[in-house]
């Protein structure tokens, strides 16, 4: 019998690989890739950061980064702006047409999350909201 360690590790990878797959499905045919959407996702919600830091968040080194900074500015994604008090620092930010596309991708989310949960009850809810953001706080970089 599997401890209950292992059944956890079984089951995350499970939810991380349907996660995964509803992701790639959602962005299907809409000349997207993951790490693009998962750019957009980050300045979506916690809004514009230095480059160093989006690297960080996204888990990719800085030259990969301004690669697809690069791709995302040309499809009028992000735009470069100065840092206001560290001339040092370019920020990234969502243009006009990246906050629609954060908005459209977060509904999506909202609406997977609903579904997921649709059979919970609150504190369950609340539970599992204070389970994930003690794993995210814990996580390991």
């Amino acid at each position: 019998m599997k401890s209950n360690t292992a059944q956890l590790n079984h089951a995350f990878i499970e939810f991380y690989e349907k996660l995964s797959a509803w992701e790639l499905e959602t962005i299907k045919g809409k000349g997207l890739s993951l790490p693009l959407i998962h750019a957009v996702e980050i300045l979506g919600a916690f809004g514009a950061m230095p480059m160093k830091k989006l690297a960080e968040k996204i888990g990719i080194t800085m030259g990969t980064l301004t690669v697809q900074v690069d791709k995302m500015v040309s499809a009028d994604l992000v735009k470069r702006v100065a840092h206001e008090t560290d001339r040092r620092s370019i920020l990234v930010q969502l243009t006009t047409q990246g906050e629609l596309l954060f908005a459209e991708h977060d509904a999506a989310h909202l609406q997977l999350t609903q579904c997921l949960t649709a059979s919970f009850e609150e504190h369950e809810i609340q539970q599992l909201t204070g389970f994930l953001t003690k794993i995210n706080a814990g996580f390991i970089k």
